[in-house]
């Protein structure tokens, strides 16, 4: 289900040449003019804030990023685990000031997330804040993102050209991503000059554009289908700056540390790809030919009519070793991801 801010509800329906709303998304219409200058609308994510003199502390014992290494020039993916270490939320995470964190998730996850943080908060002297009334986020790429904003925010002088590098003002944040693509989010005033410059000098892309990007580029989400599905590690979230194993506790933090220094993990992510008439569905299962549930998809975004990349949490060695398949049968073909992934983990410690 999609679960979008008014703001974009109404900015949408003022530009209807623009494209076009479905379930999964926003679909851009095709007339590609600006490959120099792309843009989507972040419709499916928002933020929650979380601000008060004991907020660095409260995440620091909730998260597993480590909060210490957070400042105004980084952000960080980070999750939140339930006490058996499993997925519950996954974030991206903006410190703003001292004191005060965004957290961006998915927004049909937002409640349920910011309610498991509610648990913990009570005896905190910091605040859970739903953003969505009043911020947005978009999704930029290109080579000429960096002249767009650099002239619509004087004050970024520090280019952020390394992946969850950051910079912020009072009210937006900036995190690179990858080579020439950034998400952006902040409040509507601050953003609203910037949207009317990329409606005539950008090129506005598709949800599924977006999403496909971040499945190459390796990076998880969750979905309602797959809360608490993970362990981190299982979504390859170590590598990605998402797990400190120095930082201690926190909620999960025995189950993910014991993995890491004295498991196996058995299932971590793979990129794929799979010719198929439908886009799976995150936490659709997958199968060997003599075995059922060896894997789970965890993203996935169309490529072209009928084709298909996926990120999928499997069993190792069915995935290296033999094909796996959809629920409804097609055959998936393993692709690289853009990081490696420490070998060790894939090792027995007892």
């Amino acid at each position: 289900m999609l679960v979008m801010s008014h703001f974009w509800t109404d900015f949408l329906a003022q530009n209807p040449s623009l494209g076009s709303l479905s379930a999964q998304g926003w679909i851009a219409a095709p007339t590609l003019t600006h490959t120099e200058l792309c843009w989507t609308p972040l419709l499916s994510q928002q933020l929650i804030q979380v601000v008060g003199s004991d907020a660095q502390k409260f995440l620091q014992g909730q998260l597993t990023c480590d909060l210490r290494q957070l400042d105004q020039n980084l952000s960080l993916l980070g999750a939140h685990c339930n006490i058996k270490g499993h997925m519950a939320s996954l974030f991206r995470v903006f410190k703003l000031e001292e004191g005060r964190y965004w957290l961006r998730t998915q927004s049909e996850m937002a409640a349920d997330a910011q309610a498991r943080l509610a648990k913990y908060i009570i005896f905190s002297k910091a605040k859970l804040e739903d953003l969505s009334p009043e911020t947005c986020g978009m999704g930029l790429s290109g080579p000429g993102v960096k002249a767009l904003l650099q002239t619509h925010f004087p004050t970024l002088n520090d280019w952020p050209s390394q992946a969850h590098a950051s910079r912020h003002g009072e009210n937006w944040a900036l995190t690179c991503l990858e080579t020439e693509r950034y998400e952006l989010w902040g409040s509507f005033n601050s953003l609203q000059p910037l949207l009317t410059t990329l409606l005539t000098e950008g090129q506005m892309l598709s949800s599924n554009d977006w999403l496909l990007a971040d499945i190459r580029a390796g990076i998880p989400d969750l979905r309602p289908a797959t809360c608490e599905a993970f362990i981190p590690q299982m979504t390859n979230l170590q590598a990605l700056e998402g797990v400190s194993f120095q930082k201690g506790c926190y909620t999960g933090q025995e189950i993910v540390t014991r993995l890491q220094h004295r498991g196996q993990l058995k299932r971590p992510m793979f990129h794929m790809a799979v010719s198929c008439k439908r886009t799976p569905e995150a936490g659709e299962l997958l199968r060997a030919a003599e075995k059922d549930n060896v894997g789970q998809v965890v993203l996935a975004a169309q490529t072209q009519p009928e084709e298909v990349e996926l990120l999928v949490v499997a069993l190792k060695e069915r995935a290296e070793q033999e094909d796996l398949y959809l629920s409804s049968g097609e055959k998936l073909r393993l692709l690289s991801l853009p990081y490696e992934l420490d070998p060790k983990l894939f090792e027995s410690k007892r």
